[in-house]
């Protein structure tokens, strides 16, 4: 072998060594994109909550301690608030069960027909009393939801009637009957399904629970009228956003990808409300209808009404009111939870609690990869109404002891 090719065989190449740290500075890179993405080195925390000092927000957080204790969502994805927020809305509940209840039709004056389903309780409230919670469910949500069912199958268990409204046109199969649907704040079909619950059951006492555009929605109604509020016990509202214009100033950012999400609902109520594109446009002349049509694909956006919000209406409920949000919300800005805040700040009766996680109606626990069936929202809500039937059982006792003694007395009794 001559020299020259002994030389050739013996030069050691550097190539792999190069290799190798790239692989190195790529695997360091996409641990902390996982890192960053996951929000995995965000702390856990009890809720950051805000109320005034009085003796029954005293016996409610006493009572209620899910609102006092560290809420701590799945270790691998929980701290994401879009990894909440989409296993909630893709996935829902783990083996979510299947209340039965009955269906009911209600006529409105404008010739639409409200739904909504009837669950009665599966065991006795501790209380001893009758109560119904009546419950206003998200966007385009109805009964059949998995949250829905998982949420109402346990509070069945506890001893509550339930009654779930069916957002109007929400329901695949259930045609409308009048050229109308859901709206952002149209609280017709819920007073019409309290209405019947009342009338139906004059001794009940109702809970008022809504989710997110819910929450907007049941808080108008009780804050529209002062007879909303007869025989409401409380009332609980989980991921609301409170104002619709200066929510829908921040859906059109692209922060925490707000600006998806808000296509990605525009582009659920295109869907519904193409489902029942006959009754809807089917009225009036094919060239209206069509351009109403043109004018719906090119849509990015859902079309809110200030007057519609709840923001205007809140301050006039004067029931106990829980209002519950998530600080990595993805679909509600921080800058919205400035007012539940404020109102929680100037009225006795409100609580705001203000969890570091959560996502948008996420709120799921469990240990590192899998999450427990029920939620953190689910326990809160059933919590919090258990707490406020007990302080309505002992109410009478506490005007026993007169009118002079009776808050020191029953606060006394409860700390």
């Amino acid at each position: 072998m001559s020299t020259h090719d002994s030389e050739v065989y013996t030069v050691a190449p550097e190539m792999p060594a190069m290799f190798d740290g790239m692989k190195l500075a790529a695997v360091a890179t996409i641990l902390y994109v996982v890192v960053r993405c996951l929000n995995l080195k965000s702390p856990t925390a009890p809720p950051d909550l805000t109320y005034q000092d009085t003796a029954l927000n005293r016996f409610l957080l006493k009572s209620c301690p899910h609102l006092t204790k560290e809420y701590i969502p799945p270790l691998l994805w929980g701290k994401s608030g879009h990894l909440q927020t989409a296993l909630y809305g893709k996935l829902g509940r783990v083996s979510s069960p299947h209340p039965k209840g009955q269906r009911k039709y209600l006529p409105m004056q404008d010739g639409a027909t409200s739904t909504f389903d009837l669950f009665e309780p599966l065991a006795d409230h501790q209380s001893g009393a009758d109560i119904t919670m009546v419950i206003c469910p998200g966007i385009g949500n109805h009964s059949e939801k998995h949250y829905i069912r998982t949420f109402v199958d346990y509070s069945q268990k506890q001893g509550y009637r339930c009654a779930v409204l069916n957002h109007l046109g929400a329901l695949p199969n259930i045609e409308l009957t009048s050229p109308r649907m859901f709206t952002y704040g149209c609280t017709w079909e819920f007073a019409s399904m309290v209405g019947y619950i009342k009338k139906m059951y004059p001794q009940t006492q109702l809970i008022v629970v809504g989710f997110s555009l819910g929450g907007n929605i049941v808080c108008k109604f009780l804050g529209e009228n002062r007879a909303n509020q007869e025989r409401v016990l409380c009332c609980v509202s989980v991921c609301q956003g409170y104002s619709a214009l200066r929510a829908q100033e921040t859906f059109l950012q692209w922060d925490q990808c707000r600006r998806f999400y808000n296509f990605l609902m525009a582009d659920n109520m295109k869907k519904i409300i193409l489902s029942h594109r006959g009754s809807l446009f089917g009225g009036g002349s094919p060239k209206m209808a069509d351009a109403d049509l043109r004018r719906l694909y090119t849509a990015t956006s859902p079309h809110y009404y200030e007057k519609e919000s709840c923001v205007h209406f809140i301050h006039n409920v004067n029931v106990p009111l829980l209002l519950v949000n998530s600080a990595d919300d993805p679909l509600v800005h921080g800058s919205l939870l400035t007012i539940p805040r404020t109102l929680a700040e100037k009225k006795e009766n409100v609580v705001f609690a203000l969890t570091l996680h959560g996502g948008h109606l996420g709120f799921f626990e469990g240990a590192v990869l899998f999450p427990q069936p029920l939620t953190w929202m689910d326990k809160v809500i059933v919590g919090y109404a258990n707490a406020m039937c007990q302080w309505e059982k002992q109410k009478p006792a506490c005007k026993s002891q007169g009118a002079h003694n009776t808050e020191t007395k029953c606060s006394d009794s409860t700390s």
